[in-house]
């Protein structure tokens, strides 16, 4: 199981270069809080060192185009200090804004898109898409425990409350559909149950 190395702190420095001064939607918490729960999530999964780096890079090219950067060049920057695989697994997971053949998406197109994209991923991929979307569910609950208003929670995400719910229901349901039937998709439907009992 991977702990620190120099590989993972270099990985947490580039992700807070690009996310710099990002902060969670609708937060005050700088945004790296999200990749970094993502590695230790994996971590705790006893993933390695590749699928720990892919989730702490897992949001740079679809969060952090700005500043000349564009996803082509953050994917090969990626690639060159990372390694192939790792750029693999972050495209994987990406949420594209065009399809192969540079076409615009809508955000259901591009959702559609990435379920579609996990039946090709590399199992190290789908730890990092479940990992994501553990960790996105499980804030929520947190920040929905400490308020006495959830709809400030939901007004935070365009699909409001069902939309969001729906779409965690729908990874986790993807992940067994291509034979990902693993303890973290699990936890992912626990975290979607408890949202929808909130």
């Amino acid at each position: 199981m991977p702990g620190y190395s120099d590989r993972i702190n270099h990985a947490l420095a580039f992700a807070a270069k690009h996310h710099d001064r990002q902060v969670r939607s609708g937060m005050r918490l700088p945004y790296l809080t999200q990749p970094a729960n993502v590695a230790i999530i994996l971590t705790r999964y006893g993933r390695g060192e590749d699928a720990v780096v892919a989730g702490i890079l897992h949001d740079v090219i679809e969060d952090c185009v700005r500043d000349g950067w564009t996803p082509a060049m953050l994917e090969e920057r990626i690639g060159a200090k990372f390694g192939s695989e790792v750029v693999a697994f972050v495209c994987s997971v990406t949420l594209r804004r065009t399809d192969d053949d540079g076409v615009d998406l809508s955000p259901e197109e591009s959702r559609e898109d990435a379920l579609r994209r996990l039946a090709e991923a590399h199992e190290d991929a789908l730890w990092v898409c479940a990992a994501d979307s553990v960790h996105n569910a499980q804030a929520i609950m947190s920040d929905l425990r400490r308020t006495a208003f959830p709809e400030s929670v939901w007004d935070r995400y365009p699909a409001g409350r069902e939309g969001t719910i729906q779409w965690y229901q729908r990874v986790a349901d993807r992940l067994r559909a291509i034979g990902f039937a693993t303890p973290i998709v699990d936890e992912l439907d626990e975290a979607v149950a408890a949202l929808r009992q909130a």
